[in-house]
């Protein structure tokens, strides 16, 4: 029989249903709601489903996603142990960044998802999961690499993986967050 997270987790994405709060519901395939354990120690919160993500229903599927889950290595981690969701829970079209709209819609849902999955520490990759969960307006690129909180959790704000994609010289750095992201482990046990 499910626990409580998870019966609280499923009820929350049937409320969610087949989004139409916001256009994007007329131009997506697939709402991503997010992914993982429901009693996850760590919580990844990425920007918003890319197309891969779109197509499955799953968070961080494509390049990005293969990259994620060897960064999770680097922090002594497997996907299966912790929780990845998005801000937005549909793509925004071309790729596109959210609209404040779209974030507006979607934020409630995603403060819910943290609640529910209580995690030690919040993993926000990029520059929209790092503004909502902290409420800023300052720039990843500030703020990557140091330990912030939100409420009772901390908060490590680093690059979305698909930068290194991009920029190889980010690659090092994210590895070297994920370090930072064992430490914090190891320091909450």
């Amino acid at each position: 029989m499910p626990d409580a997270e998870c019966v609280r987790l499923y009820a929350l994405r049937e409320v969610i249903g087949d989004c139409h709060r916001c256009p994007l519901g007329d131009t997506r395939t697939t709402l991503v709601f997010g992914v993982g354990d429901p009693h996850a120690r760590v919580m990844l919160i990425g920007e918003a489903p890319g197309r891969n993500e779109d197509l499955t229903g799953v968070p961080f599927v494509g390049a990005a996603g293969r990259f994620l889950d060897e960064l999770l290595a680097h922090a002594g981690l497997k996907r299966g142990e912790v929780y990845i969701a998005n801000v937005l829970k549909c793509r925004p079209p071309g790729n596109r960044n959210p609209a404040p709209a779209e974030v507006e819609t979607c934020t409630p849902f995603l403060l819910e998802q943290i609640e529910l999955i209580d995690p030690v520490v919040i993993v926000t990759l990029g520059n929209f999961a790092t503004r909502v969960v902290l409420q800023t307006s300052e720039s990843i690129t500030a703020l990557r690499g140091t330990v912030r909180t939100a409420g009772t959790r901390r908060v490590l704000p680093i690059f979305h993986p698909a930068a290194a994609i991009y920029d190889r010289s980010k690659r090092d750095v994210l590895v070297a967050d994920f370090a930072l992201l064992r430490a914090l482990l190891a320091e909450s046990q």
